[in-house]
């Protein structure tokens, strides 16, 4: 039997018939058309991003410069103020505790990490500079106003460090008075005595009277701790705690007795005819 063969496919038989297809085969896919890039878009977004970042350089330049020209007035301020210190210091001080505040024998001691607080206490009560040794230096009236000790004080701060003073109030609310009253019990009658007129202490010492003292020159005593004084470091009474301290101090000290005469104001106590 002859081989018949079979037909092949519709593509083969149209060429071999010669045949040309009208319509191209349905499963060929027409090419996609090129598209063209959009470069308005592009150009938009690169124009928007330089805007923002334009925007953010000049936000951050214009919050910079504030914050360096108050910065910078505030370092002019204790600068000048170190500068003035170094020269009284130079004056008045240079002979006890030497040049570089390593001290000088048998005159007086060094002063590293004495601090603000210290040296402000001292100057401020005018137990600085000293008239004699003793167990105990009394209080007298400064030598120097109030601008020249603070400046003296941040001069020694600059150089030997230490305690440093806080700005601003040193007065808590009336509503801690209550507080500061029981710390002070606590921490404070045992030597200033319930009525801050202060007492003897052992070996011919004593605590200063409170009765004088400005808020300024409390907060540096328990920052420094002069003489036999404890010093009351911010992890042993908070800020807020010396300023409660400081505000029943205060605040008692300027109540007036009810009635009477009052004795050391443990009264009031009827008068005597």
């Amino acid at each position: 039997m002859p081989v018949t063969e079979e037909p092949g496919t519709p593509a083969e038989l149209d060429a071999e018939y010669g045949f040309e297809p009208v319509v191209s085969d349905a499963r060929a896919k027409p090419k996609p058309r090129p598209r063209k890039p959009r470069r308005r878009s592009k150009l938009r977004r690169k124009l928007f991003a330089t805007a923002v970042m334009i925007g953010a350089l000049g936000a951050i330049g214009t919050a910079y410069a504030t914050f360096a020209a108050s910065s910078g007035a505030a370092n002019s301020t204790d600068q000048s103020l170190i500068e003035r210190g170094q020269q009284l210091y130079s004056v008045s001080c240079i002979t006890c505790h030497g040049a570089n505040l390593q001290g000088v024998e048998d005159r007086g001691p060094g002063l590293a990490g004495v601090g603000q607080a210290m040296t402000y206490f001292q100057l401020s009560t005018g137990r600085m500079p000293v008239t004699g040794q003793g167990a105990s230096i009394q209080s007298k009236p400064p030598k120097f106003d109030e601008n020249d000790i603070m400046a003296i004080s941040k001069y020694v701060q600059s150089v030997a460090g230490g305690a440093a003073l806080p700005a601003g109030s040193l007065r808590s609310p009336d509503s801690d008075i209550a507080e500061g009253g029981e710390l002070f019990r606590v921490n404070c009658a045992s030597c200033h005595g319930v009525t801050f007129a202060g007492a003897p202490l052992s070996a011919g010492k004593i605590a200063p009277t409170l009765r004088t003292a400005s808020d300024l020159q409390i907060y540096s005593a328990m920052l420094a701790g002069p003489e036999s004084m404890p010093v009351f470091g911010d992890n042993a009474i908070t800020p807020d705690q010396k300023k409660a301290i400081i505000a029943y101090i205060q605040t008692i000290k300027a109540s007036a007795d009810p009635g009477g005469s009052g004795i050391d104001r443990i009264g009031p106590v009827s008068e005597a005819s």
